[in-house]
């Protein structure tokens, strides 16, 4: 067995250091925007006047208002999934198969609201749903309400205005999934008898399925930490997880209980992830080849 000579592990070493030094910003930046963030959560959570205390955790498991916070966001953030997901996957799967020019054309219109603030599209459907809204109006112009419904300060206006900002994130990774897949698979399907409903059905959803994960883990993530609109649209009476944390810490300046609801949820999105690895590699719901 031969030992690498010395001037190999100099050389080594060098390239060692040289990779290091490269990677060193981008770890820096990681352990000071999220390492030394997630430490202090963690360390306030188990914190309760100046010693250590598992009672911000003893009030998560035995007071009502927690358990109803998070059943209620998760409850949101599914019905937000599973119907951005219905809309989604048609209009992305028409961005993958249509010509170049209006590939382009629905594409610029999935990301057009990007170009909007989540704080005034929140204010846009208040103008839309409240009581002598747009929406109120022409429903009672066209007959179809006596009164005004109601659209907003309930969970209705917090789902609606929370799907409409997440949308594009679903659309978007089943685009880069969709586009893809070989259009040859597609032909031989057809050649060999299968009519476009079988095909579609056979070849193209399931190497779409990638996607489908992709898009339906960071959409649900994004919903569980939603702030602004179920701040507004909810009127107080859409209690969710994030505004949870907001009343701890800016009425009772409980950070020690807040940092605890965030461990929580925390956990449970590393709980979602490594489930949606069980299903797709991570690389792969990444976006990696």
């Amino acid at each position: 067995m031969t030992h690498p000579s010395p001037a190999l592990r100099r050389h080594e070493r060098r390239e060692a250091l040289l990779v290091l030094g490269l990677l060193f910003p981008a770890l820096a930046v990681v352990t000071v925007l999220l390492l030394v963030p997630l430490a202090w959560l963690a360390v306030q959570s188990v914190t309760a006047d100046g010693a250590f205390s598992l009672e911000h955790y003893r009030r998560f498991l035995t007071e009502d208002i927690y358990w109803r916070s998070f059943l209620l966001t998760f409850r949101i953030a599914l019905v937000v999934t599973v119907l951005a997901l219905l809309l989604g996957y048609p209009v992305a799967y028409a961005a993958a198969t249509l010509p170049r020019r209006w590939s382009v054309v629905v594409l610029g219109l999935v990301i057009l609201p990007f170009w909007t603030s989540v704080l005034v599209r929140a204010y846009a459907w208040m103008v839309l749903l409240q009581r002598r809204g747009l929406v109120n109006t022409a429903l009672q112009g066209l007959g179809l309400t006596d009164q005004p419904i109601a659209l907003i300060n309930n969970e209705f206006g917090t789902v609606l205005a929370t799907l409409h900002i997440l949308v594009p994130f679903m659309v978007l990774p089943l685009y880069a999934t969709m586009q893809r897949i070989p259009r040859d698979l597609m032909l031989a399907g057809a050649s060999l008898g299968g009519g476009p409903a079988h095909v579609f059905l056979r070849v193209f959803l399931p190497l779409s399925m990638p996607g489908v994960v992709a898009g339906t883990v960071l959409v649900f993530v994004l919903a569980l930490g939603f702030y602004i609109t179920p701040e507004l649209l909810g009127g107080g009476r859409t209690f969710m997880v994030s505004m949870l944390v907001s009343r701890n810490v800016e009425i009772y300046n409980q950070w020690g209980a807040a940092s605890a609801i965030g461990v929580v949820l925390l956990v449970c999105v590393a709980a979602l992830f490594w489930l949606a690895s069980r299903v797709v590699p991570v690389e792969r719901i990444m976006g990696a080849r």
